[in-house]
């Protein structure tokens, strides 16, 4: 089990680093909030999330069943 958590999160980390590359640009989805002021930014990735946690649960639904 601890391997292929392991795996998953060298797999993650691959995917963050080499993101920009990626056709879908996580943490840049249509939905997240981000609001850029004068002296100040604030960025709120809600979709992004969703989306992390429902693929986290999927998998970890399928790894107890």
């Amino acid at each position: 089990m601890l391997i292929v958590l392991g795996v998953f999160l060298l797999a993650l980390g691959l995917i963050l680093t080499v993101g920009d590359k990626l056709p879908l640009r996580l943490g840049r989805l249509p939905g997240d909030i981000y609001v850029h002021g004068k002296y100040t930014s604030f960025y709120f990735p809600i979709v992004t999330c969703l989306l992390v946690s429902v693929v986290f649960s999927l998998v970890i639904w399928l790894f107890r069943r």
